[in-house]
């Protein structure tokens, strides 16, 4: 496999394998045509599939970043802005070449469509850039599902050493289908707040969790998120909203509401320019919670985060 690109463009392939050697043959032989012209190389994918790699690479693999994502990518929301771009960012000269694997058979039902956006999104957030990211899909765990998505969001599709282009390509039609509207749990504790409640919706949603089992850090990032997303309803989301708090499978999960609506599909995972002013709340909710969904439309927005207990 070569999907070398040397004109300034973003390549994007997925890469479906099936067997372990098929993942080595497809991995390392990326790394190794990237090193090989001299291009910075990362490597994020789950833990046991970076030790493949590294061994595959042998003493090549001192040459290249190689990040865990089961942590660094555990949040989707966090991929984009905390792995791929900011190791692009740092390598603005020539080509920056990475292989993310975001999906992977231990993700699950709550975490994929968060994760499916990713992948519709990495098209927006690279459009334009000297960037290749190879992202692997292991096609004999992954439901179908997610290998239709895949052919989706990736303009080219590598199976068995050979690249074709997908035509099913379409990210945007991703994007908009896990624009899932969001529905509270029945038993989850309301509390509508205006310009003057911002401390008291802060209070309520800190009390509420360590009511629910919450302590510690955990803690102090559920008021932080909190506090980031209710300033954000009050400046830019119609000068108030509803917060909602309940547990759910171990995890404690806050809802923000209210009347904006992000036009930006890159809304918390694009990086604030220097000098920027706004748009690192809701990059900072990214940040501090384990993952994020969000729903936006006409009439308002919905920003829920799950933090584990």
């Amino acid at each position: 496999m070569n999907p070398v690109a040397t004109h300034e463009t973003f390549e994007h392939p997925a890469l479906f394998y099936r067997t372990e050697q098929e993942y080595v043959d497809g991995t390392v032989s990326f790394v190794q045509d990237g090193l090989d012209v001299g291009e910075p190389v990362a490597v994020a994918v789950p833990g046991p599939n970076l030790e493949l790699i590294r061994a595959g690479l042998g003493a090549d693999a001192d040459g290249v970043l190689l990040l865990d994502m089961t942590e660094a990518g555990r949040n989707p929301g966090r991929i984009i802005p905390g792995v791929l771009r900011a190791f692009a960012d740092a390598h603005r000269r020539g080509r920056a070449r990475i292989i993310g694997e975001p999906i992977w058979a231990g993700r699950s039902a709550l975490e994929y469509p968060a994760c499916a956006q990713h992948e519709a999104l990495i098209n927006a957030a690279f459009e334009g850039r000297p960037v290749t990211i190879l992202c692997p899909y292991d096609a004999a765990r992954l439901d179908a599902e997610v290998l239709a998505d895949a052919r989706i969001t990736h303009p080219t599709i590598v199976a068995r050493g050979t690249e074709q282009v997908s035509d099913a390509y379409d990210w945007r039609s991703v994007v908009a289908r896990y624009n899932e509207a969001l529905v509270p749990a029945p038993d989850a504790a309301v509390y509508s707040f205006g310009s003057d409640d911002l401390s008291a919706a802060r209070a309520f949603a800190v009390g509420r969790a360590e009511r629910l089992g919450l302590a510690g850090q955990r803690l102090a990032d559920v008021e932080l998120a909190v506090a980031e997303l209710t300033t954000n309803s009050v400046v830019h989301g119609g000068g108030r909203g509803t917060l909602a708090v309940w547990a759910e499978a171990g995890q404690i999960v806050c809802e923000v509401r209210d009347a904006g609506r992000l036009a930006d599909p890159l809304a918390g995972r694009r990086p604030p320019e220097r000098g920027q002013i706004g748009g690192r709340g809701l990059m900072l909710v990214h940040y501090v919670s384990d993952l994020v969904r969000l729903h936006t439309a006409d009439d308002g927005t919905t920003v829920r985060f799950y933090v584990t207990r």
